[in-house]
């Protein structure tokens, strides 16, 4: 996968609604067993802080698809890879190819475009990683969501944490991490698979990251480890009487051009199958990885 390189830029514009986009695009797999096409190469560095010009690359279509779509219970691991026991899923399932990216924290070949992330994260999301298309994450909503994929070869199934975008050579099709790629691949070709949202693993509370650059005046941050994909974010704070919907940009951050104000602030997290998680903060620091005390269920 050639990773675009999504980053924030800190415009004034008029505070929205985040939009999450669960499941836009079916047309399956080419067939394609090769590696993905070339989708503009990364060039920025893996800083908190803002950056300028945003790619204008894959938008999204259509609205998030409803509540979780199958049963199952968790299955209780504490990172990603191969599972036994199905987790919740969420929207419909998506048949193409999966690819060696290869995906990983070092970025050793493409900048991943929902970075940078802490040694802390890294830990917690453990080196099953992955990359999906533009029209399924171009607009950093689903940065940080889980996905299960199964080979259609060997019928083997492991989870997976988004942490980047590209240009795939389907759009249907996933890139891997090295240990996931290692995992999953029977030296079959073409590398058939099908893939679907799905609860992530029950790890940790939620985190919020803050950018470098953010302060009372532009608030930007990041929602990790999220268990469930998050379909909209919203404030109340000194400038907020009421809760404010925020925007989400292109590298999964969340946005308040305006800032949050000084002092305490409360955020409001809504999840794709409607669960709501509400926490209340004293402030924030730039650059700091707020601890929260909450997790979706």
């Amino acid at each position: 996968m050639k990773i675009l390189l999504l980053r924030a830029a800190a415009l004034v514009v008029p505070v929205a609604t985040v939009s999450l986009v669960a499941c836009s695009s079916d047309g399956g797999g080419d067939g394609s067993s090769g590696s993905s096409t070339s989708g503009g190469s990364s060039s920025g560095a893996s800083s908190g802080g803002s950056s300028s010009g945003a790619s204008s690359g894959g938008s999204s279509s259509g609205g998030s698809s409803g509540g979780s779509s199958s049963g199952g219970s968790s299955s209780g691991q504490s990172s990603g890879g191969p599972i036994t026991t199905m987790p919740p899923l969420y929207g419909s399932p998506h048949d193409g190819v999966y690819n060696f990216g290869p995906v990983d924290f070092a970025e050793t070949e493409w900048h991943n475009s929902c970075a940078p992330y802490p040694k802390e994260i890294q830990a917690m999301y453990g080196e099953y990683i992955a990359g999906l298309g533009m029209n399924f994450n171009g607009n950093g909503q689903l940065c940080d969501a889980c996905i299960v994929m199964t080979s259609k070869q060997t019928g083997k199934s492991m989870l997976l944490r988004v942490v980047t975008t590209g240009t795939t050579v389907g759009p249907n099709d996933v890139d891997l991490s090295p240990k996931a790629y290692a995992e999953i691949n029977a030296g079959e070709e073409p590398r058939k698979m099908t893939w679907q949202l799905a609860q992530c693993p029950d790890t940790t509370p939620l985190y919020y990251q803050f950018q470098t650059e953010a302060h009372t005046d532009w608030t930007s941050f990041w929602v990790r480890n999220p268990r469930v994909p998050v379909t909209k974010v919203e404030v109340q704070s000194a400038k907020h009487a009421g809760f404010a919907a925020l925007r989400r940009e292109t590298d999964g951050t969340i946005n308040d051009d305006g800032g949050f104000g000084p002092g305490s602030f409360t955020l409001k997290l809504t999840g794709m199958d409607g669960q709501v998680v509400t926490e209340t903060f004293p402030g924030f620091s730039p650059g700091q990885l707020l601890k929260a005390t909450q997790q979706f269920k």
